[in-house]
């Protein structure tokens, strides 16, 4: 055990030897003698000899107290620590070493990143009252997906209106907002907002006040309590059937709001033919929206006619515009049909 010793303890301790020697000694003639005894036989007998001995080699020690580091044997180059092993349990030493922290898994994401995982935006249905209108202005805003998460991206605005008997749910039932969730979570098409405003009267728009409502009153409205991008370039407006010719008036009396133009089933409003070309020549030629037409080959002969005559003086004039001939009648089914369509090219430059 002396040789034990003289292993374990570091260089300054060694002058030690001696006494502990000496203390062996000492405790190898007690233990024969406390062993014969009957109260050194048993568990007992043995926890109290161990604790002479534990307290006898304290004693043997009247110096400062120093800590004890206990080596094991290692294959690591001096200088370096061992390789790291699941299996190890640590031993008691002076020092703490403390475990490596590891990178979290399955860590939910934040509630930005978990925002942008949304795949449907919401329609908000309100309201504004205007002196221009008898009743107040109904309307419905589509949101797309993550608009009240990143609050610091503003939006093009899509104003629809809708056909004459209908409301300003005409839209949104055909699938507005369906049909942009799908292609704005695909990246198809950029996010944007769309305003689906009501026409409660089916008169000309020299004697009804919703158009100037639209303009004096929504479109700044929207502007102000929604972050849009309140710029012509980006906000457009179209329609079907009767909301087709309010669009047509909107877009061309007052071009410095709208950058792009949509007329499905266009039929023009009468008191309208007369204004058109005055409009038309007052709009720089840079400044023209762009401009979209579609119709049904079986559409009402009326309807026809007057897509047809503004399709042809926008080719007379040779102002560029789209213009489509589809198979189908003035119905919800055709306009559903390619309302995919319409989202896409009304967002194309955005």
């Amino acid at each position: 055990m002396a040789g034990l010793i003289n292993l374990l303890l570091p260089e300054q301790q060694k002058p030690m030897i001696r006494l502990v020697k000496r203390a062996l000694l000492t405790l190898e003639k007690l233990s024969k003698v406390f062993i014969r005894s009957s109260m050194g036989r048993g568990l007992y007998g043995r926890r109290v000899f161990l604790g002479l001995f534990l307290s006898l080699l304290a004693a043997c020690n009247t110096s400062t107290p120093t800590s004890i580091m206990i080596l094991t044997p290692t294959t690591s180059l001096p200088g370096t620590l061992p390789p790291p092993t699941s299996t190890l349990r640590p031993t008691l030493t002076s020092t703490h070493f403390p475990s490596p922290t590891l990178p979290p898994t399955n860590q939910p994401p934040s509630t930005a990143q978990a925002a942008c995982l949304e795949t449907k935006g919401h329609v908000e249905i309100s309201q504004l009252v205007t002196g221009l209108l008898r009743e107040p202005l109904d309307y419905r805003v589509y949101l797309p997906p993550c608009y009240e998460f990143d609050t610091n991206r503003h939006y093009p605005v899509l104003y629809l209106i809708h056909g004459q008997s209908y409301n300003d749910d005409q839209w949104e039932r055909l699938g507005a907002g369906q049909v942009a969730d799908v292609l704005i979570t695909k990246d198809e098409i950029v996010p944007f907002l769309i305003v689906m405003p009501r026409d409660r009267v089916w008169s000309q728009p020299d004697q009804d006040m919703f158009g100037e409502a639209v303009i004096q009153s929504l479109v700044p409205w929207i502007d102000t309590h929604y972050r849009t991008l309140a710029d012509r370039k980006y906000r457009a407006v179209g329609g079907l059937s009767r909301g087709a010719g309010w669009a047509v008036h909107l877009a061309l009396s007052h071009w410095e709001l709208f950058g792009t133009l949509g007329a499905h089933s266009l039929p023009i409003f009468w008191s309208d033919t007369d204004y058109i070309k005055k409009w038309l020549d007052e709009i720089p030629f840079d400044k023209l929206p762009r401009i979209y037409m579609d119709i049904g080959d079986d559409d009402r002969t009326e309807v026809m006619k007057s897509a047809v005559w503004f399709e042809n003086l926008l080719t007379k004039r040779g102002i560029p515009h789209e213009w489509h001939l589809f198979a189908g009648p003035h119905e919800e089914i055709y306009w559903q049909t390619h309302l995919e369509q319409y989202l896409r090219w009304y967002t194309a430059d955005w």
